[in-house]
């Protein structure tokens, strides 16, 4: 038997990936699933936005990119950063990637060596703990309870740093909570982070302008004095339904850059020029459809938290952002479904919920944060009902 490398060994598969697979597999067999488990926008991309890739495509603009992104492209993101995070950046200062997880998968690959330890709030996208573990790296996961708003506290962050640690992830708005960080957070956790100058940090910022309570605040525009210890990144996929077009975004310290520059170039090379022109267009181009789009998640969010409030055992906060529900399935362990399953914990919830009410979702565990289960609500607003529905049903049938 061949044997692969250790940081394949130790890596495992995304159980949202997973959950996915299976809801199609169901749905090929002639099942009537509705997956909720996939991050990812049901609005078409502006059109606006195709006919800018369909220009670049016809003026011959499918060559080779540079590895770190066309001046194009560099130039508007730097404008963005500028115009929504208050930085004063420049088009040296960003690196193209192919969606915002190979920002994230530079990232640590140029920092984390074997041992190193990464701090990472939980509840936390699945994607973190993947990477992390693949560079080799040890995540340490904080605990950001229900209680606390899914915030990270300072206090938290402080007795979780070692002399092994070297970076802190940091998503705020928060996959899979909808957490938004507030000003007093932020300055919590710079105020460890100037006790700790050996700790780097990366804040994704994804969904940046899914804001529905507060507003949207940034580490590095919140501590200027830490921006050369801190990489930011973002990318058009959630705000603008540009999943496909794989097109993320980040700047930080020159030599941090440089750095992931250099993995981006061993691993992929560039960008697509055509997904690049189409960038361009969304972040240059008219933004009060970011308004729209918020508007549109913001109703299904309170859709999704008020149906589910008629489901007994379950208990949803009311996310501050970004288009997730993330229930607490607490009151359903220990019991049984109506299916005859034991549902001893949110994995068996998840796989129920699949078998039995035809209704894919992603259980708190694959975040780190186990109880829970997480359900995308970027989904048309006739889906949600009917797959709340459907958890009702499920909950109302556990004894």
């Amino acid at each position: 038997m061949t044997q692969f490398a250790a940081c394949i060994e130790r890596t495992k598969p995304a159980a949202t990936f997973a959950m996915a697979a299976r809801a199609r597999a169901l749905r090929a067999a002639g099942k009537d699933v509705i997956s909720l488990s996939i991050g990812e926008p049901d609005l078409p991309t502006p059109p606006h936005i195709i006919e800018a890739a369909h220009r670049a495509a016809l003026a011959g603009e499918t060559r080779y990119p540079p590895i770190a992104g066309t001046d194009a492209c560099r130039a508007a993101v730097a404008r963005k950063f500028t115009r929504d995070q208050g930085m004063a950046v420049a088009a040296r200062d960003i690196l193209i990637t192919n969606g915002g997880k190979q920002a994230i998968f530079n990232a640590v690959m140029a920092l984390i060596e074997p041992g190193d330890a990464v701090i990472i709030p939980a509840p936390c996208w699945a994607g973190y703990i993947q990477v992390v573990e693949f560079a080799g790296g040890v995540p340490v996961f904080v605990p950001c309870p229900a209680l606390a708003g899914f915030r990270l506290d300072a206090a938290a962050l402080e007795s979780a740093i070692t002399a092994k640690t070297k970076l802190l992830l940091l998503n705020y708005p928060n996959n899979p909570s909808g957490a938004v960080a507030d000003q007093a957070m932020l300055r919590g956790v710079a105020a460890v982070l100037r006790r700790h100058p050996q700790v780097m940090v990366i804040a994704d910022d994804i969904y940046e302008h899914l804001i529905f309570e507060g507003r949207y605040l940034t580490l590095a525009t919140t501590a200027p004095d830490l921006a050369e210890r801190i990489v930011t990144m973002s990318g058009v996929s959630k705000s603008y339904a540009m999943t496909g077009w794989r097109l993320g975004f980040c700047t930080g310290p020159a030599a941090w850059l440089a750095a992931m520059t250099l993995v981006q170039g061993t691993a992929t090379a560039g960008v697509s020029t055509i997904s690049q022109a189409a960038a361009v267009a969304a972040l240059d181009g008219p933004q009060d459809l970011l308004e729209v789009h918020r508007a549109v998640y913001r109703r299904r969010r309170d859709q999704v938290v008020a149906d589910l409030a008629a489901a007994p055992g379950v208990t949803c906060s009311l996310p501050d952002g970004a288009f997730y529900a993330f229930p607490s399935i607490s009151g359903l362990l220990g019991r049984q479904s109506a299916g005859g399953r034991l549902l001893t914990s949110d994995d068996d919830v998840a796989e129920a919920l699949l078998d039995e009410a035809l209704v894919a979702t992603v259980p708190g565990s694959a975040f780190a944060m186990p109880g829970h289960i997480r359900l995308s609500t970027a989904a048309a607003d006739s889906i949600l009902r009917d797959a709340c529905a459907r958890i009702v049903a499920f909950c109302a049938g556990v004894r």
